[in-house]
């Protein structure tokens, strides 16, 4: 299965949709997204991971390292996650207590 990235706003927030496999072979693509929207001074980012299938620990490895450059940043990351799946793999890697997962996107974007 490929990864599939789209990008929209959401009030104040940076939506990065997300689906497919995040793995050693896509989560690079993921990576350079991340980073260019950084570049261009996105501050405020959310990355919906609903429609992801499959997260391995490069995909957690990308997140982790948009989250400290967002704080970085003095910026901040949501990561919105509602499927149970996804979840078990942020609980057992204990990212959990270090990511803000959400089950939604908050209302203000």
């Amino acid at each position: 299965m490929e990864l599939t990235i789209h990008t929209r706003t959401a009030g104040t927030r940076t939506v990065v949709d997300v689906g497919g496999e995040i793995d050693m072979y896509t989560a690079t693509s993921l990576r350079e997204r991340i980073l260019q929207l950084l570049r261009e001074g996105v501050t405020a980012l959310a990355i919906d991971v609903n429609q992801v299938e499959f997260c391995d620990s490069t995909g957690l490895g990308v997140f982790i390292g948009a989250s400290r450059r967002l704080r970085e940043m003095n910026g901040s990351l949501i990561i919105v996650c509602a499927r149970p799946q996804m979840l078990k793999i942020f609980q057992l890697t204990g990212l959990d207590k270090v990511l803000d997962i959400r089950d939604s996107l908050p209302t203000d974007g």
